[in-house]
């Protein structure tokens, strides 16, 4: 099963993408989960499951605009430094607890949708990761049951404007110009990848391989992440967890190999598919 989000005729909804075909859940559960965080909160996911299986697929993929798999989180806490390669070729060291900074929803873009390259930089990097969707919430969740909490698995590009990110030792800036950061295609739920399954991560720029990982590389498992959030901020349904990007970001390549206009960049991940945006440079017309 695979869940997205997106507009049709200017109405936002989510569906069970079956093929190149939408079963519309928006449509089939109204009022009662009207965006696929609501679905998650309800815990509405084997229901979702069930009317994908018996409802008509109504609607083609090439008619609807994707959105960012989840549109409307209420955090997004992404986690620096998960990566023994990435910790070395940063010059940094490898730290008991995980790195982490928060992005904002308008930094997202959708599977297809261009991340834009600000005017204010021609420092646009690349960091492929893999992304994790909260489906049960809590405080203080244990690593024992840290996989429960977890309503299923997404592809992320944690895009970086790195001048702003390395201007101040704070992250936040250059981890949240507007439209920089890729989120889709879809969700897979959790019941379809099994607790510490290895997963391969993968980016490629332009049909070149730049970055490959397997999650069991990771020096933060994805429940040590999970619990050590929880400590200090409940997690709610919704919920994003971006899990860390591998070495051989373009910033720390040499040459340094930043993103430009007319680039494609794709994240995949063995397990869940395959994110692919094109590069624009963002006009400088107001914005409203």
């Amino acid at each position: 099963m695979k869940y997205i989000s997106f507009i049709h005729r200017d109405r936002p909804s989510y569906g069970a993408l079956l093929g190149d075909r939408i079963v519309d859940l928006g449509a089939f559960f109204g009022g009662r989960a009207p965006d696929l965080k609501a679905l998650i909160s309800n815990d509405r996911l084997e229901q979702g499951s069930n009317a994908a299986a018996i409802q008509p697929a109504t609607l083609a993929l090439a008619d609807v605009t994707l959105l960012p798999v989840i549109p409307n989180p209420g955090q997004i806490i992404c986690v620096g430094l998960n990566y023994a390669d990435h910790v070395q070729e940063t010059g940094r060291v490898i730290t008991e607890a995980p790195t982490l900074f928060l992005r904002v929803p308008q930094s997202q873009v959708a599977h297809g949708q261009e991340i834009i390259l600000p005017p204010e930089s021609t420092r646009l990097d690349y960091e492929g990761e893999i992304a994790v969707i909260i489906g049960k919430g809590g405080r203080r969740i244990s690593e024992d049951e840290a996989w429960n909490h977890i309503a299923g698995y997404a592809c992320y590009n944690d895009g970086s404007v790195r001048d702003w990110q390395s201007a101040t030792s704070q992250f936040t800036a250059g981890k949240n110009f507007w439209r920089t950061g890729g989120f889709g295609p879809w969700m897979v739920p959790a019941n379809e990848i099994a607790p510490g399954q290895t997963m391969t991560l993968t980016t490629r720029l332009n049909g070149v391989e730049l970055q490959r990982a397997t999650t069991d590389m990771m020096l933060h498992s994805i429940p040590r992440q999970i619990a050590y959030i929880s400590t200090f901020t409940p997690l709610e349904p919704g919920d994003v967890i971006v899990t860390g990007t591998p070495g051989g970001v373009g910033a720390k390549r040499t040459p340094p190999l930043f993103m430009k206009a007319g680039d494609v960049v794709e994240v995949e991940v063995d397990v869940i598919g395959t994110l692919r945006n094109p590069i624009a440079a963002e006009s400088c017309a107001p914005i409203h």
